[in-house]
């Protein structure tokens, strides 16, 4: 189980920090405040998480989370960033569409939807998490992934990208690039790796990535020396978002062809176009105070929230229209028939 490897972990006394903590639904909209800064609506739907500040112009200039923000959907009381990222339909055999609800991970039981969310010196498994990080700065920003991905040669340019399909809620591996062939039992999880190094001076890039790369060598997980192009180390953000796809196992409603039944909000059956956002948003100097004490999953210079309190964060919708949340809908939202 997932959190019996945790614990192990744990008792290998790290020397710096890893936090894990679950955040709630804040809202799902057709917005997009980096790619389509100031649109509403936005060309897709996307579920967010974090601070209720989130608007559709967020550019840094006029947005500080950390500053304008009342109340936050995510556990650290200080964490007022916003995550998101497309969401899951599931597609009819009559060609109708419903949106899959998200569920809270393990050890998170009670929080409405949303995602869980790390921050790490190293990666997931290197239970010394000994790198130095430097915290991200206001008005930081990036993306990871891209919504045009259509093929596999496409979607391995981002290997951080990957899918699990939950045996029970401990399962992680096999990951695969693409969504699960066969039904899920305990849903399907989705996994957003972000990069590590920062080229140190800018906060954002006209593409949201190119100020920010892997490590020079090896994979992603190695955690090999930062490229001299993008020297800082920076904390390695993930997200796992879990869909509860209970309601639709039943392999006698999945297509006739054989083929699997689920859709990101954009169109995109084969799941190479996984992809999300991220725009910091700790107040003070909160997550620095964190990655610089020696802790795992719980530390004691992380102020935390009452799931009660997560719950109870949230905006109203920008776009109004029907999400396929209840009722099954004829096309994505904002996409026209789709067939």
């Amino acid at each position: 189980m997932f959190f019996t490897s945790l614990t192990a972990l744990a008792l290998v006394a790290p020397s710096h920090a890893l936090i894990r903590f679950g955040c709630s639904q804040l809202v799902v909209d057709r917005l997009d405040p980096l790619v389509e800064p100031g649109k509403a609506p936005s060309a897709h739907l996307h579920q967010i998480i974090g601070g209720n500040s989130f608007v559709p112009d967020m550019r840094p200039e006029v947005m500080d989370p950390a500053k304008l923000s009342t109340c936050t959907t995510c556990q650290p009381a200080d964490d007022f960033s916003n995550y998101w990222t497309a969401p899951i339909f599931f597609k009819a055999r009559n060609g109708t569409y419903k949106r899959v609800p998200q569920k809270a991970n393990e050890g998170f039981e009670g929080q409405n939807g949303g995602m869980t969310v790390y921050y790490m010196q190293n990666q997931l498994a290197d239970f010394e998490q000994k790198a130095k990080v430097k915290a991200f700065q206001p008005g930081f920003r990036m993306i990871i992934g891209s919504p045009t991905a259509d093929t596999r040669a496409q979607a391995d340019k981002f290997p951080q990208l990957t899918y699990t399909c939950l045996q029970d809620m401990g399962t992680r591996y096999p990951e695969t690039k693409y969504f699960p062939k066969k039904p899920c039992p305990a849903g399907i999880m989705v996994n957003l790796r972000f990069p590590t190094c920062w080229d140190g001076v800018n906060l954002d890039s006209p593409d949201h990535m190119a100020h920010m790369s892997y490590p020079a060598s090896g994979t992603f997980e190695s955690q090999g020396p930062c490229p001299s192009s993008h020297p800082v180390r920076v904390p390695q953000v993930m997200f796992e978002v879990i869909y509860e796809t209970a309601a639709f196992n039943d392999p006698a409603i999945w297509p006739e062809d054989g083929s699997q039944p689920f859709v990101y909000s954009f169109g995109d059956a084969t799941g190479y176009a996984n992809h999300g956002d991220y725009v910091f948003g700790w107040k003070d100097d909160a997550l620095q105070k964190i990655m610089d004490e020696e802790c795992f999953v719980r530390c004691s210079s992380m102020r935390t929230q009452s799931i009660e309190a997560m719950n109870a964060c949230g905006v109203e919708r920008k776009v109004v229209e029907d999400t396929g949340d209840v009722n099954w809908i004829g096309a994505l939202p904002g996409h026209g028939h789709m067939g």
